[in-house]
């Protein structure tokens, strides 16, 4: 599943008529990036929530066929929050563990052995601490992920989630991160971290670093 359905104001005009997700980094958009990730990983059945611009993203995406996936769509017809999102998804998501990838993150963390790890609630992508973020989200300790110790390290927008872990959340509109937090507290959440190459596409300034950086081994993203 990837996450697309925020309004992106942090990019101030730039998202007013172009939906964060579909502004370009090099010669793609940011979710085309994420869905060529998938299908060299080889994951081809995609959901994608949308709300802000939501028929602007389905015109472009389509089915997914131009890349050689099926597409899915999640429609909102208000913000559920990232968490909420997932949950109004369950219905096309299946029954396994998914891969959950924000369409905001330019990266080349490797999704082909990430995707077949095992979860029965969450496991998380981590990366090293950007400049904007140095505090870090949480610590890990071998595999197992705590909101206590240090150091800590950034959640990379990428995670695979047990979807029952996300059923039995009584709200329907929350973040992820709150599912995260739960999964902590029943010491579940496991995690592994990443030496790559990761930008949180979410400001103006944050795209032009990612529309310069360095394509990395983007053949295995």
């Amino acid at each position: 599943m990837i996450l697309a359905a925020g309004r992106g104001t942090r990019m101030l005009s730039l998202s007013d008529k172009t939906p964060k997700p579909l502004l370009c980094v090099h010669d793609k958009s940011l979710i085309e990036h994420r869905i060529i990730a998938c299908k060299k990983a080889g994951i081809t059945d995609i959901v994608i929530n949308v709300w802000h611009h939501a028929n602007l993203i389905q015109t472009t995406l389509g089915d997914g066929s131009q890349w050689g996936v099926n597409i899915a769509y999640s429609i909102e017809d208000h913000l559920l929050g990232s968490g909420g999102g997932i949950k109004n998804a369950l219905p096309l998501l299946g029954h396994a563990p998914f891969l959950l990838l924000s369409a905001d993150v330019f990266s080349d963390i490797g999704l082909s052995s990430f995707a077949k790890r095992k979860t029965n609630s969450c496991h998380l992508a981590l990366v090293d601490n950007p400049d904007h973020h140095p505090e870090g989200d949480y610590h890990l300790d071998h595999n197992t992920i705590s909101l206590k110790g240090t150091p800590k390290l950034t959640y990379a927008g990428t995670s695979l989630i047990d979807p029952k872990w996300i059923a039995n959340i009584t709200d329907t509109t929350f973040s992820i991160a709150s599912a995260f937090e739960a999964a902590i507290a029943a010491h579940l959440a496991t995690g592994e971290h990443f030496q790559a190459l990761w930008i949180n596409v979410d400001t103006p300034l944050r795209l032009k670093r990612a529309c310069s950086a360095r394509e990395q081994s983007l053949q295995d993203i």
